[in-house]
């Protein structure tokens, strides 16, 4: 990675001036307010060094070019993968992956940030294992990520101004990872805008944007989900900062804008709009130095298309769609304990629940979803939380236990200080057990298995990392159909440049 940094010395060493300015002195005369002269006179020193400072700051501001005022920070990595996965048919996943990210940033004063991501690469599947049928596939070039931030107390300060004192304003647009929470109901791409207010220890977060086009959508029964995703999002998040404590409440709106909205099989045809809100709350800090916590709710509440086919013995038989209420929820909490040793050992707890709907055909697709003139119960958002790697469920319908541990067990060792080992064991369960969700199980069965992951993060030098991760699900024979163990195995190298 290349960087350059230009920009003048304005800083005049006040804090040390200060110090040695406020050496004791013995005198016995004050005046009205108990203050001796040598202490008016150092603090009058003192103010007079900080004016100074601060005129040195403004004047630099003012006379000094942009191009030497400025981060310009420029790079990128190239990574290869090695991805090996069993599915819910038993059917093994053999993927060798080629990526190259490049990206620029500017950087003006702290206050103002450009920045720009490029990716391009090749997906090379084993014959026959490509994911959506089309087989070896083209990473094409594409902005991966890019904005524009704007931060308004860094700028007035920088440029003559005194601050903005309690209050603030930071604002981004373009594209970027939008994370909500801790990641229950929001965790997406978005092309769009990001308005940050502070005021004192008052944050309100307000979010407009849409998924770029090639996202993967939730539904996974509409055409073109994988390659061609319109989905827009707008909300705001009030949090709080207490310190030890960050709590939050936060109205997410999701729109569902996608131009490849209608299906046909056979004489079935169905149409797809799925509009979903989101009232959620919770809260992130430490318990004690040692224990820290995240924690969040979500109440779920829109529309949906009904199903679109009802089983007739062995044929489906096409329906009218009805537009129906979405009335559901969901609740995720960890905790992580921090050991404290030198081997910065971590231990966590985690568990999920969300709702399911017992007369949906599938968790969150439209074709065998929801039946006609129901509610629908079943939990369907767009966050990222971890359910593991070989099974993988999506947070709907759905109860995942997590326990997790993670250390650096040669971090004595100059070669393998930074290589770190963990892992993860998780249960499954349904929240309603005759309920379905996101592949074909038995009805009447609760339980739906056991997984152990393990994972190797190792930075071998300041360029080149490696990661490793291995998952095997086990599960309950009497709720699959096939009840095959699945393998997970992944093994990716980066290296920056």
């Amino acid at each position: 990675m290349a960087r350059r940094l230009i920009g003048p010395a304005l800083g005049w060493g006040v804090s040390a001036l200060a110090a040695a300015a406020w050496a004791p002195h013995a005198s016995a005369q004050f005046d009205a307010g108990g203050r001796s002269p040598e202490a008016i006179q150092r603090q009058n020193r003192i103010q007079e060094l900080q004016r100074l400072e601060y005129d040195r700051r403004l004047r630099a501001n003012q006379d000094v070019p942009p191009g030497q005022r400025v981060l310009f920070d420029y790079g990128g990595y190239a990574t290869v993968n090695y991805l090996s996965l069993d599915d819910s048919e038993a059917d093994q996943h053999i993927l060798r992956e080629y990526s190259g990210i490049g990206y620029v940033r500017l950087n003006v004063d702290g206050a103002q940030e450009v920045f720009l991501a490029a990716r391009i690469g090749y997906q090379d599947f084993h014959h026959g294992d490509s994911f959506s049928g089309r087989g070896d596939e083209p990473i094409d070039g594409d902005l991966y990520r890019g904005y524009y931030r704007f931060d308004l107390r860094k700028f007035q300060q920088a440029y003559g101004g005194e601050g903005t004192g309690d209050f603030n304003l930071v604002a981004q647009v373009g594209r970027d990872l939008a994370y909500w929470g801790n990641g229950l109901v929001l965790a997406q791409v978005l092309d769009g805008g990001v308005i940050d207010l502070e005021y004192g220890k008052l944050g309100l977060e307000i979010i407009g944007g849409i998924t770029p086009v090639r996202t993967v959508d939730i539904d996974s029964s509409r055409p073109g989900f994988d390659y061609n995703t319109r989905r827009g999002f707008y909300g705001a998040l009030l949090n709080l900062d207490l310190g030890q404590h960050r709590p939050f409440v936060y109205y997410l709106a999701q729109r569902d804008y996608n131009e490849m909205d209608v299906r046909q099989i056979g004489a079935i045809t169905t149409h797809y709009d799925y509009n979903s809100n989101y009232l959620g709350a919770g809260s992130s800090g430490q318990i004690t130095d040692r224990l820290r916590y995240g924690i969040e709710g979500a109440f779920e509440f829109g529309d949906t298309l009904s199903n679109s086919f009802e089983l007739v013995g062995f044929s489906l038989v096409p329906i009218k769609q009805t537009r129906d209420h979405i009335v559901s929820g969901a609740i995720d909490g960890r905790l992580d304990y921090l050991v404290a040793d030198a081997a910065d050992t971590r231990l966590s707890i985690e568990g999920v629940i969300a709702s399911g709907d017992v007369d949906r055909g599938h968790s969150s697709n439209t074709f065998s979803g929801n039946a006609p003139g129901t509610q629908d119960n079943g939990f369907n958002a767009f966050g990222l939380i971890n359910t593991g790697l070989a099974f993988a469920p999506d947070v709907s319908n759905i109860g995942v236990l997590r326990l997790g541990a993670s250390t650096f067990p040669f971090h004595e060792s100059s070669k393998l200080r930074r290589l770190q080992v963990g892992g993860d064991f998780f249960t499954y369960f349904k929240f309603h057990e005759d309920a379905p969700i996101d592949e074909t199980t038995s009805t009447g069965q609760q339980f739906l298995g056991l997984e152990p992951d393990f994972y190797v993060n190792w930075q071998i030098t300041s360029d080149v990392t490696l990661a490793a991760r291995y998952g095997i699900f086990f599960p309950n024979a009497s709720a699959f159909p096939i009840d095959d163990i699945r393998q997970f195995l992944f093994v990716g190298v980066t290296f920056a440049f």
